[in-house]
Formats: structure tokens, sequence, C-alpha cells
């Protein structure tokens, strides 16, 4: 494993943080339409996913797509881990098993 893919990985759970971060900030009421896109969770979280593009269309040069495809897939399992641990969503048998069938279909799909 390369740096490229560390740093692929890195970017995934960046991405899941500003997921989280974005979910947080549905969860609220706000005294006027404006301030559910203008607040700062939703300004950090799309600042974050701008940052995740940059890198990984760099990262992209240096790993092969197929690879980049079965690191990005760990971002479902990071969303659920920090939705259970940030939001106290809890973890169900369809959501588990729905993480499952995406992680074995892409390690189906980059077998050669």
């Amino acid at each position: 494993m390369n740096v490229y893919m560390l740093l692929m990985f890195g970017m995934t759970f960046l991405t899941a943080i500003s997921q989280v971060l974005l979910k947080k900030s549905a969860n609220q009421t706000y005294k006027s339409w404006i301030y559910e896109y203008l607040n700062w969770r939703v300004i950090v979280a799309y600042g974050i996913f701008f940052g995740v593009l940059l890198v990984n269309t760099y990262a992209y040069t240096q790993v092969d797509m197929k690879y980049g495809a079965v690191i990005d897939t760990f971002s479902y399992v990071f969303v659920m881990v920090l939705s259970w641990l940030l939001l106290r969503e809890r973890f169900t048998r369809r959501k588990v098993l729905g993480n499952l069938v995406i992680m074995v279909g892409v390690l189906i799909y980059t077998l050669p």
C-alpha cells in the first residue's frame, strides 16, 4: 500500500465526518431557511468535500482506479460508525447487511 492509497483512505474518513456534520445540521431547526444553508456545520462540511475532491483527484493520478473504488466504500462504514458514536443512531441488521453487500460487490468488481 503506497502513501497515496493511505491519503485516499484518510480522505474517505474526512468525507464521513462531513456527512455526519451535514446530518447534524439537518436535525436542527432554524429561524429562517437561509440559516439552514449558511451555518458553520454546512460550510465546514462542504469545505471538507471540496478539499477531499482536490486531494483525491491528485491521488488518483498515482493509484489504480480499481483500488480507489475499494477505498471509497469504507466511507459507508465510517458514516455508520460515526453516526453511532456522535448521533447515537443504532446499528440495524439492514444497515450492516447493506454495508456488507456494497463492500462485497466492490471487492468482486476489483477481482482480476
